[in-house]
C-alpha cells in the first residue's frame, strides 16, 4: 500500500562550511530512482574531481534503497552522518554529495561527524523541505448553474487542491482531495448541491500540501 504522505526536498540546494580551514561543499538534489542518484553523484565528482574526498549518501522510496560512502574517510565519520541528517528529518526521493578540500587540520572523528552533519543540513535547508500527499483525484460534472457553488465548497474544503476545470456544454473541475478525506468531500458536495453533480474517482497522485504550491 502506498504511504499516505512523505517528506522530500523542493528543489536543488547547496551548503557551505568551513572548519579549520576544510571546506565542506554539500548538494543537494531530489531524484526518483537509484539510477539519478548516482548519475548526480559522478557529476559532482567530475566537477569536484580535485577535491579530497566526495562522500554521499541517499534515501529511495522506490524499493526503499537507502546507500551511503564515507569516500576515503573514516569509517562511520562521513557518510553515516549524512545519511542519518537525511533519517531524522524523515526524507526520501533525495541524495546529497558533500565535497571536502582538506585545509590540512585534522579534525578528528567527532569534527569529522559534525561537519558533514552540519553541511549536509545547510544543504537541505538550503532546499527546502515539503510534504507530499496521497490524493485522490475526483472530477466534478455539473450545469453551469451550479458551477459557482461547486467553486465555493472546494474552496470551503481545507484539504482540496484545485486542477484544470473544462467549459464545454458542461463544466467539469478537476480537484485532488488527500484520500483520507475524499469520501467526505465528496458527500458533502453531493449533499450541498442537492446532487447535481457527477463526481467520478480518477486515481491516485501524489500533491504538495497546498501551503507549499
Amino acid at each position: 500500500m502506498e504511504a499516505k504522505r512523505y517528506r522530500t526536498i523542493k528543489g536543488e540546494g547547496c551548503g557551505e562550511l568551513i572548519e579549520k580551514r576544510s571546506r565542506f561543499i554539500a548538494s543537494v538534489k531530489p531524484v526518483t530512482c537509484e539510477e539519478e542518484a548516482i548519475n548526480y553523484i559522478n557529476e559532482l565528482k567530475q566537477k569536484y574531481w580535485d577535491a579530497r574526498h566526495n562522500v554521499y549518501a541517499y534515501i529511495i522510496r522506490e524499493n526503499n534503497i537507502m546507500r551511503y560512502s564515507d569516500d576515503g574517510e573514516p569509517s562511520g565519520t562521513a557518510g553515516v552522518p549524512v545519511l542519518e541528517i537525511l533519517k531524522k528529518e524523515n526524507l526520501t526521493d533525495i541524495v546529497v554529495v558533500v565535497t571536502r578540500y582538506f585545509g590540512g587540520i585534522l579534525l578528528g572523528t567527532g569534527g569529522l561527524v559534525h561537519a558533514y552533519s552540519k553541511s549536509a543540513k545547510l544543504g537541505i535547508e538550503d532546499a527546502k523541505i515539503k510534504e507530499m500527499v496521497l490524493c485522490c483525484r475526483v472530477i466534478i460534472k455539473c450545469d453551469y448553474s451550479f458551477i459557482g457553488k461547486v467553486q465555493y465548497e472546494v474552496a470551503e474544503f481545507e484539504s482540496a487542491i484545485t486542477g484544470d476545470t473544462e467549459y464545454g456544454e458542461s463544466v467539469y473541475m478537476t480537484v485532488y482531495i488527500p484520500v483520507d478525506f475524499v469520501d467526505g468531500f465528496i458527500a458533502k458536495l453531493i449533499d450541498k448541491t442537492n446532487g447535481n453533480v457527477e463526481i467520478e474517482k480518477s486515481g491516485l497522485y501524489y500533491h504538495p500540501k497546498e501551503e507549499e504550491r
